[in-house]
């Protein structure tokens, strides 16, 4: 899943619906929802049996009530009932007052979520980046290993005069045209900015005006990013061909520091898989599978040498999940290091946006443009990212999740052969734990009632059902179930994630990196919860020739380290330097 906050007004698709919609009888269906509200509820979706029974009637009554304790495992007695009868009405009347206030998208809540309340993990001194000077430059009259090459490789050619920001445009540009119908990873070319950046940056380059790592290196975002003059459609139907009059402040960041925007990619629909109103993101190694998700565009064409890199976006896993399927470095930032103004909000508290690249510095060198506060996203903090592509890793502590690498998996063999290879670097590795004994996955109640809340219009529009999805596990159902989530749940769950968060500082207080299995039992969930950052690269390859993963967790804030020690494991492989053959 995927992205987040003060962004843009979608309009008309999720203008709200008349109160008396869907109503069969004296009780507009409207308020009959309200009333379930009322008891603890987010309000919204009746179980079909309750509303056949209660249609005709003219007001809430103590028996609306008692089958509405059903939902919630609550039960009151009939004195109970009685009292709360006048109260449920009012709120009902509150709930009409608020349901007929258009809210635009890009408003949150008034509250921000702290993945780091007491400030422990902050660290403390400038912010910098220094990327190492790359060992080897592709030639540049092969243009797929121009295409497949390093954010550093290709800004040390651009600034050399090798090749143009206008060449390495068009090539990607090319790419794109020519395997998108393998893949289904674009949404929309964005070919007459490209153009115009790329020859933007020709000029200063030769003018000797370097903006930095990334001026001249074309890119693509994840269709949920708002850019100016171009369609954001999040992947979703309703949402298709929508536009906005300000951009992503990523995207501007991104356009300041003189990189190309060549392409918005693909998202499955409202960042849930692959799957979107253009059908399936495929992965460059199998195309008889899917890419993952939710950026499925940003990981295929990352990895298949469409874009120089890309920006994707994860609440549970958008990033590294599809990172790890498609053989690309995923870094998913530290919660509240980057704005989140001007994409889709999925969850309040958990949506980060991060860079997909092909490298672990690859990220770092994006990250190091695209974080820190800018006023508009207020969960953002001002935490320095001090990145030197040099830099030692002798002096991290690093742990592992034992029990991880002892269990049973598909990936177990490289897995392991991570940590061999780790230890064969010098890596002092300790063993760590994973906090037992907390509901995580109950903890997930967070996630499904801030969408419902995002995407409220949508539910209660019935625009819903022109989503793709349409099964148990898709977004339709889980806003509509979502509304039936007490409140009270609602709070529960998130003093749970705290509780969650001082037992991960505990668990992992001598170290600074902790390395596991990509997709150990609970840890993307467990670290989106908590904020924490992870960076995911490929560690090998399956039988079927699919890429496996391993992840490095930071501590809160230790973006750097976890970045510095992938950094170190890529040197010492070669399993991110493989190309899918196809697009080879």
């Amino acid at each position: 899943m995927s992205v987040t906050h003060p962004f843009n007004d979608p309009g008309s698709p999720e203008e709200p619906i008349a109160d008396g919609d869907g109503a069969h009888g004296g009780l507009p269906r409207r308020r009959f929802l309200s009333a379930l509200s009322a008891m603890g509820l987010t309000g919204g979706l009746f179980p079909g049996v309750l509303w056949a029974k209660v249609q005709d009637a003219a007001e809430i009554t103590t028996e609306v009530v008692a089958e509405a304790e059903k939902l919630v495992g609550i039960t009151f007695s009939p004195e109970e009932r009685a009292m709360m009868i006048e109260r449920l009405t009012a709120n009902r009347d509150s709930f009409d007052e608020l349901r007929a206030l258009t809210i635009p998208h890009h408003v949150a809540p008034v509250f921000h979520f702290d993945s780091d309340p007491n400030g422990r993990g902050a660290p403390e001194g400038p912010s910098f980046v220094r990327p190492s000077e790359p060992t080897s430059l592709p030639d540049p009259t092969r243009p797929v290993d121009l295409a497949f090459a390093s954010i550093g490789q290709l800004g040390a050619l651009l600034r050399g005069g090798t090749v143009s920001s206008v060449e390495l445009t068009r090539l990607y540009l090319d790419r794109l045209r020519r395997f998108d119908g393998d893949l289904a990873c674009v949404v929309t070319l964005t070919e007459e900015l490209a153009i115009e950046q790329a020859e933007r940056a020709d000029r200063e380059i030769a003018q000797g005006r370097i903006r930095g790592p990334l001026h001249g290196i074309p890119w693509g975002a994840k269709d949920l990013l708002s850019t100016r003059g171009y369609p954001t459609s999040w992947g979703a139907t309703p949402y298709r061909g929508q536009q906005f009059d300000r951009e992503a402040t990523v995207v501007r960041r991104l356009e300041e520091a003189g990189a190309v925007l060549v392409a918005k990619l693909t998202l499955g629909a409202l960042a849930r898989g692959d799957r979107w109103f253009g059908g399936q993101t495929k992965n460059p190694w199998n195309l008889e599978e899917g890419s993952s998700g939710s950026s499925a565009g940003s990981a295929a064409a990352t990895s298949a040498g469409l874009v120089g890199f890309a920006i994707g976006s994860e609440t549970v896993g958008s990033i590294v999940s599809p990172s790890a399927r498609c053989g690309a470095t995923g870094l998913r930032p530290s919660f509240g290091r980057v704005s989140r103004f001007g994409a889709m909000t999925l969850s309040w508290t958990m949506d980060k946006i991060g860079p997909i690249g092909r490298s672990a510095e690859d990220c770092a060198t994006v990250l190091s443009v695209i974080q820190g506060p800018d006023g508009l996203d207020k969960a953002v903090r001002e935490v320095p990212f001090a990145w030197d592509g040099d830099g030692e890793v002798s002096a991290l502590r690093v742990g592992y999740l034992a029990d991880a690498f002892e269990r049973s998996s598909e990936s177990r063999e490289t897995d392991v052969a991570a940590l061999r290879t780790l230890s064969n670097m010098g890596i002092a590795l300790r063993p760590v734990g994973f906090p037992d004994g907390l509901p995580i996955d109950a903890m997930r109640l967070t996630l499904s009632a801030e969408s419902a809340a995002s995407f409220d219009t949508l539910t209660r529009s019935d625009r819903d059902d022109l989503l793709r999805g349409q099964d148990e596990d898709d977004w339709p159902n889980t806003f509509r179930t979502a509304r039936l989530i007490p409140a009270v749940e609602y709070i529960q769950a998130n003093r749970a994630r705290a509780m969650l968060i001082e037992a991960l500082d505990e668990a992992w207080a001598d170290v600074d990196v902790v390395v596991a299995p990509t997709f150990a039992d609970g840890l993307v969930l467990a670290t989106n919860l908590s904020g924490h950052p992870v960076v995911a690269v490929p560690a090998g390859f399956r039988a079927n020739g699919t890429p496996t993963s391993i992840s490095f967790v930071g501590g809160m804030w230790r973006d750097a380290e976890a970045l510095l020690l992938a950094k170190a494991f890529q040197t010492s492989t070669e399993h991110h330097l493989r190309r899918p053959s196809r697009f080879s």
